[in-house]
Parts: structure tokens; sequence; C-alpha cells
């Protein structure tokens, strides 16, 4: 892949636990076959029971997610990642909220390899070194105009390409978040939450 891309609407947190929550969404190139993903996107945590937003990027394992902006929710984000030239082009625009758009270039980290063998779009929970965040309630996601491909020139959407949904599961192996099946275009798809943890 060379491309990927997609536009949502930023969902609105609940934050009614008395434990810190986190949710990403995002799309990137990389990460299912192998050990680096080039990602950029949108940010949600509930922090002593207040809702913070931000957009975001990161090139794993280089770097942690880089928070660039505060946003809302509400705003209307599109979220892309490009490679040309061995350089990845991660850019998020807030049409809502201009303020916020951001435009990072990044080459792959040093000693990796990062393949483009995949392109993502997931809505989950981030890591960190005790494990992972719960999950805030964001009720559901929904992805539009979602597209990859191979070179710069075309991109197809998601049902072009061999394609797999994935159910992000708790340790005990039930659903944290499910998502639904593609649209007749192919190119959309709602993420719904199931549970924190």
């Amino acid at each position: 892949m060379a491309q990927v891309s997609g536009d949502w609407t930023e969902p609105k947190i609940s934050c009614t636990s008395d434990e810190d929550e986190e949710a990403v969404f995002w799309v990137g190139l990389d990460g299912w076959t192998n050990d680096t993903v080039e990602q950029d996107g949108t940010f949600a945590e509930c922090y002593e029971h207040v809702a913070y937003y931000y957009d975001w990027w990161e090139m794993y394992p280089t770097n942690d997610i880089i928070a660039v902006s505060a946003i809302n929710p509400g705003d209307k984000i599109i979220s892309s990642v490009k490679f040309s030239a061995g350089t990845y082009t991660l850019t998020v625009t807030d049409s809502t909220d201009t303020a916020a758009d951001f435009t990072e270039s990044e080459t792959c980290g040093t000693g990796l390899t990062c393949e483009n063998s995949s392109a993502e779009w997931i809505g989950e929970t981030p890591g960190n070194v005790r494990g992972y965040y719960p999950l805030p309630d964001f009720k559901t996601w929904k992805v539009t105009k979602a597209a990859a491909g191979t070179s710069l020139s075309s991109a197809g959407s998601i049902s072009k390409e061999d394609n797999l949904q994935v159910t992000m599961t708790s340790d005990a192996g039930y659903a944290l978040a499910t998502p639904g099946a593609l649209n007749t275009k192919g190119n959309s798809f709602v993420d719904t939450w199931d549970n924190s943890y």
C-alpha cells in the first residue's frame, strides 16, 4: 500500500468511570504482518472525569503518540497516510476547526523496515507499560470514504482488497469494540463500543 485515508465525525466519550480511560481512532499503513505502523488520527481521553480530545500522529515504534492540537467531539475529521519516495506524509484535517489541521513528513525509523504491506482503519485503546487503558464509552465511530491503494494516483475502497474485520477483545476474551459490516460501496463501516475492559 502507498496510501490510506478515511473520514469520520469525532465521537463524544462518556467519562463516568473513576479510572482514566483512552480511545484512539486512526488510519495507518503496516502493523498487521510486521512491527511498524505509520499512523495518524484522533485521541479521546477521560482524565479525572473530564473529556479531552486531540489529533495526533505516530511512527511506531520510533516514537509514541505525538498530540498536535486540541479538537472537539463532533468535529469533521479527514485522516490520511501517504508514502512516496521514501517519505510518509501524515495529514489530519479538521474541517470544523482548521486551526487543528496538520501535515507531518517522516521516514521509516533507523534500522526498521516499513513494508507498506497493509492498510488499517482502527478504533482501540492504546497500551502503556502497565497494559491497556480502559476504553471509554464512545457509542459508535463511523468511518466513511475509506480508501487505500498501492499507488498515489489511485485508491480503492476497503472491499477492493482482501480485508478482515477485527473485534477488539479484553484479556478475558469478550468484546470491547466491534466493527460492523461494510456498506454496499465497501468504503464505510461503524465500530460500536461494547465494554471498557
